[in-house]
């Protein structure tokens, strides 16, 4: 239902069909919004079967639209298929205008003030979507006649006062626009229904949808539902719930309630709300029906609800409800909820947390004890919105954000209350501080979606925009550019930054703090329960990226299993750098041998220690792979200086045979020059060394009772004859160390995947491979025909805006192009050799989206970075469990 009604049409239709108060009206199915993107028209038969609904609808509620003296008002509302709060667009009270505002006073037993008020907001809120003027203009108008009335809220306002805003608004809309506001009620509606078509493929829309990786070709229904009105008094009202707390996941209510309001004052918080509990002491029969409606509802979608409602004169009434964002750590918790309480599995509850939520619970936070040492100066307290600990320096408009984080700042961004245009900003920021909205505001559903850290509604703080600085109590003055700390677990704002610790959820990774101590808290135990669930489902293996004893030990005790890739060129870099400049600058085999005598045992010593932190694990090392001018210094630097040692009349010998050797290996495009197995091929004598200090190494484990279990990877093989080499050298090495040591080696010997031809002729290479790693990384690379380096700063940012990625290939995994190749390789590989081990080392191995693609074409494991193995883990496990019907997004 959600893909043709969109999540919000198909949640009203269920909510009617459970028999809720749910106001009533039509949708316009998302295959209308697609023929207009893509015809820039609306279907031909829409306008009559509009028509035919709309009088339906006027039938049954016994009033036409905009009748002047009894009008049936409406509101046209957005609703894709996943949410994306407040990214799209939304008019209320269509129907009202001249002569039909003063039918709504009658209708409203002659409340002047409420009927002024509602044509007021429709004119504001369809000048600014329909018409695009400034949403800023209204704001302006509405500020001024609130000073000029002396008061701080629009409730200080009288229904002379908003009669003479529409007349303000009127004239702002005239100047804008060169024409009248419109006066036809169906003009209003049919204009309305074209702009939520239309802000599908708005800017911001466009933007959230890249974020959330949702795709852009679904497009909008639109909901047209008869009005019901919170502003008719103080027995009126409107607001936001949630079933349980979509911060922490603790169960009760939770949620914010705002009198004698519409919806559009909650989320944009331009007055600070009152707690959902508030809302017994105000209107006990509305508050326990509720309580029993979201009783209902959360039995029914058996999750976390996030409900819109409102209330008109003591009658409550449903507007909207969806399976509610929360935070990554109410994520965990609610799905083990929820299965203690029968209505879920484990492997729903699985299903229902992803790795995005995990590595964010993994961040760091705020140290309680420097806090309480009072090493920080807090000097606000908000609401907690959104967990998570985020330092950065404070900027006042989201254009600023996004040019400090270009530039290598972290920013806090600091707004009044945020809205939809804010967005670019928000994602660039670490974290959002507000000083008003609560926690349904457009800022807190905003960044919980997004996993960023957030404080509302910190009313003691004075923001100003216009000057970029906010005054805090005490006369504490924060200017642009200060750095301020928010912790949105806490609601606490502070001047500086605040030292952070790790959070408790790495601790249990690390063995630190065990599940079942009193110490572990709610989360921990979560965790705990969906990690072992994960690890018992999963087909595919996890191995860690490691290239010294200590990130193997790490990665291990992160759950690891075993090291899919150990890059040998890290064990080349600082004090051994010159016996590699030795080899590079050898004239004779004597001098060539000398420097890599010198290497073999430092080699031997590194492998040693990570087959033991990884002992009776295999290990993938993979050999020598960067170019060898990588080891030398720079071709300008080391040109400057010889011609600087000219000039002074001194000789240096060495760096001019190091500058020699430096030209002669300069290549245009070293990315495919002279390195992986081309080395091997080159340079005598250096992959024969690394596999003797491998071999060395595991004989050196076995003495001492070790199980070292060596797994040796040639890079950058493009045709099978280069591998055939290579392994018969290696093999022959291993033999030779065999007999001196009296230890037999049973190394395997493979190669990494990493050239669109080696995958496409993955059925030879297989023939001398006992193993396939696919380096997805330069996989990428050669197959876009991309230099990384170069092109994510020169033209990616367009690429994404075009929409010719929806998100960066070198992020999740490319399916259409390097996908096929990987799908290609493994088919033709293990067709040539069944028992052919097949993993990836790139980054996508860590990749969430990407982990499920290589359980999917049948890879043995996947190997990320230390810190992202929990990540695979979890996302291994879902794929395995993966199923139709729940969609994390």
């Amino acid at each position: 239902m959600k893909d043709l009604l969109g999540g919000k049409g198909a949640n009203l239709a269920e909510m009617t069909n459970l028999g809720l108060p749910v106001p009533p009206g039509f949708t316009i199915t998302t295959e209308a919004c697609r023929v207009y993107l893509a015809s820039g028209a609306e279907p031909p038969e829409l306008r009559d079967e509009v028509t035919e609904h709309l009088e339906t609808l006027e039938k049954k509620m016994g009033k036409r639209l905009g009748q002047p003296d009894n009008p049936l008002l409406v509101s046209v509302r957005s609703g894709a298929k996943f949410s994306m709060p407040g990214m799209m667009d939304t008019v209320l009270n269509i129907g009202l205008n001249d002569q039909s505002v003063h039918g709504l006073a009658a209708q409203s037993g002659g409340d002047e003030r409420f009927a002024w008020d509602s044509y007021r907001r429709l004119i504001q809120m369809f000048g600014k979507t329909v018409l695009g003027v400034p949403g800023e203009r209204f704001e302006e108008a509405l500020e001024e006649a609130k000073r000029v009335k002396g008061t701080e809220s629009d409730l200080g306002l009288d229904a002379q006062d908003f009669r003479k805003l529409v007349d303000t608004y009127k004239h702002i809309v005239r100047e804008h626009t060169g024409r009248e506001f419109p006066q036809d009620p169906r003009e209003q509606m049919d204009l309305a229904i074209r702009a939520v078509f239309d802000s599908w493929n708005g800017e911001r829309a466009r933007l959230y949808r890249r974020q959330e990786r949702i795709p852009h070709d679904l497009g909008t229904a639109v909901n047209v539902v008869a009005m019901v009105f919170g502003n008719m008094g103080m027995d009126s009202g409107t607001g936001v719930a949630f079933t349980r707390d979509p911060s922490s996941g603790r169960q009760g209510v939770y949620g914010d309630y705002l009198q004698n309001a519409q919806g559009e004052d909650v989320v944009a918080g331009v007055r600070n709300t009152v707690p959902l509990q508030e809302l017994e002491k105000i209107d006990k029969k509305s508050y326990d029906e509720l309580l029993r409606i979201m009783e209902v509802l959360e039995n029914h979608y058996r999750d976390l609800c996030d409900i819109e409602f409102t209330i008109e004169r003591g009658k409550l009434w449903m507007l909207q409800t969806r399976v509610g964002k929360r935070t990554a750590a109410a994520a965990f918790c609610i799905a083990t909820q929820l299965v203690d309480q029968g209505l879920i599995d484990m492997d729903e509850a699985l299903k229902r947390v992803n790795g995005v939520q995990l590595a964010q619970l993994m961040f760091p936070r705020f140290d309680e004890n420097a806090v309480a040492a009072g090493k920080a100066k807090r000097i606000a307290r908000g609401i907690a919105a959104s967990p998570g600990a985020a330092v950065g320096k404070a900027v006042f408009d989201q254009d600023t954000a996004v040019k400090w984080s270009q530039s290598g700042e972290k920013v806090i961004l600091i707004r009044r209350e945020t809205n939809p245009d804010d967005l670019n900003g928000m994602i660039a920021a670490e974290g959002i501080l507000t000083s008003r909205g609560g926690k349904t505001s457009h800022a807190a559903v905003v960044a919980r979606g997004m996993g960023k850290t957030c404080v509302c509604g910190a009313e003691e703080l004075d923001v100003d925009v216009k000057l970029r600085r906010m005054t805090a109590p005490g006369g504490i003055v924060v200017e642009e550019g200060d750095v301020i700390s928010i912790d949105g677990t806490t609601g606490q704002v502070y001047l500086g930054e605040v030292p952070v610790v790790p959070s408790p959820v790495v601790e249990y990774f690390e063995g630190r703090l065990d599940p079942r101590d009193a110490g572990a808290d709610e989360l921990v135990r979560a965790v705990d329960r969906i990690m072992k669930h994960a690890d018992a489902k999963r087909r595919l293996r996890v191995r860690a990226n490691a290239d010294t004893p200590e990130d193997s030990a790490r990665a291990r005790r992160f759950g690891a299993e075993g090291i899919g890739l150990c890059r040998t060129e890290h064990m080349f870099l600082g004090e051994r750098r010159k016996h590699v400049e030795r080899l590079i600058l050898a004239d004779t085999d004597a001098e060539r041998e000398e420097a890599l005598a010198a290497l073999l045992p430092l080699q031997r010593q590194d492998f040693i220690g990570i087959f033991e932190a990884m002992d009776g694990l295999p290990v993938t090392i993979r050999l020598l792979d960067p170019p060898l001018h990588e080891f030398l210094p720079d071709l300008t630097e080391l040109s400057v200086r010889v011609a600087v040692a000219e000039a002074r009349g001194e000789k240096n010998e060495d760096d001019l045979r190091l500058l020699q050797a430096v030209r002669r290996l300069h290549e245009q495009n070293p990315m495919l020059g002279l390195r992986g197995v081309r080395l091997g091929l080159v340079v005598p004598g250096l992959f024969i060394m690394q596999v003797r200090a491998i071999a060395e190494a595991a004989a050196e484990r076995r003495k001492v009772g070790g199980d070292p279990r060596a797994e040796i990877m040639i890079p950058l093989v493009g045709a099978v004859q280069e591998l055939e080499i290579i392994r018969e050298e290696s093999e022959r090495v291993l033999a030779e160390v065999a007999r001196e040591t009296g230890i037999e080696l049973d190394a395997l010997i493979g190669t990494m995947i990493e050239l669109p031809r080696a995958a496409l002729t993955a059925g030879q290479i297989a023939e001398c491979a006992q193993f396939f790693s696919f380096g997805t990384n330069d996989l990428t690379q050669t197959t876009w025909g991309f230099s990384r380096d170069d092109v994510e700063a020169a033209f990616f940012s367009t690429y994404l805006e075009k929409g010719i990625f929806g998100v960066s290939p070198f992020e999740a995994l490319d399916r259409d192009g390097v996908g096929r190749l990987i799908r290609i390789a493994a088919e033709e590989g293990r067709a040539a050799r069944p028992d052919l081990k097949l993993g990836v080392c790139g980054e996508h191995g860590g990749d969430p989206e990407s982990v499920h693609f290589f359980h999917e074409v049948g890879l043995d494991y996947v190997s990320c970075s230390p810190f992202r193995v929990p990540v695979a883990r979890l996302e291994a496990g879902r794929a395995a469990v993966a199923g139709e019907g729940s969609d994390s997004r």
